[in-house]
């Protein structure tokens, strides 16, 4: 019945979050330590992360699981061909995408604003281990250069205007419309790079 496949699908959301929190932690861990750009010993730091990254990815689930619940409510046929590894056709989901762009804009311009100052769990864990939230950056080699590519291609540092002048530096002022914009505009790149997989994909299976 659907109950039973709606709590399955629920419960999947949130292992697929823990286990995908956990395997990028660690990820980190062993992209930090192979780096070469840090002393971080490897078991004090992935003691750090694993823990932190757990309850992060529980928060993650019950989020999906939202997310996956209220697709269900409102477009359950969608789910039900995913689940059938088949076309959905003409089923209308406009609703569905106007209330994700919705729901982007509200959580990336207003509710951004009330996000926690203090260090996310990357931040943290490095914080335990060194004392610091952020490593020390190399000025020279291959990490030199990608750090100087990233300062000049990124337009929203630190979620804010670009200071006047200073390439790669946040602005002062307006960091509450910087905080909203930049919001936003990663909101909705993200979702515009999900209908392009999803076209992809929806190519791939028609030429198959």
């Amino acid at each position: 019945g659907w109950k039973p496949t709606k709590v399955r699908l629920i419960i999947a959301s949130i292992i697929a979050a823990v286990v995908g929190l956990q395997f990028g932690a660690f990820a980190v861990v062993l992209e930090t330590v192979a780096s070469g750009i840090s002393s971080l010993p490897f078991g004090a730091f992935a003691l750090l992360m694993q823990p932190i990254h757990l309850g992060i990815g529980i928060v993650e689930g019950l989020v999906t699981a939202t997310v996956v619940s209220f697709v269900w409510r409102a477009r359950p046929e969608i789910l039900q061909s995913a689940r059938e590894t088949r076309p959905v056709g003409a089923v209308p989901i406009r609703s569905v995408l106007a209330t994700f762009l919705g729901a982007t804009v509200l959580t990336g311009g207003i509710v951004a604003w009330f996000a926690s100052e203090h260090p996310d769990g990357l931040e943290w864990s490095i914080a335990g281990v060194t004392g610091s939230e952020e490593l020390a950056e190399a000025e020279h080699g291959v990490h030199g250069v990608l750090a100087a590519l990233q300062e000049k291609l990124a337009f929203f540092p630190d979620y804010a205007f670009p200071a006047p002048g200073d390439k790669g530096e946040a602005a002062t002022s307006d960091s509450r419309l910087g905080t909203s914009i930049s919001g936003i505009v990663g909101g909705v790149i993200t979702l515009a790079l999900c209908a392009l997989i999803g076209f992809i994909l929806k190519l791939r299976a028609q030429t198959r």
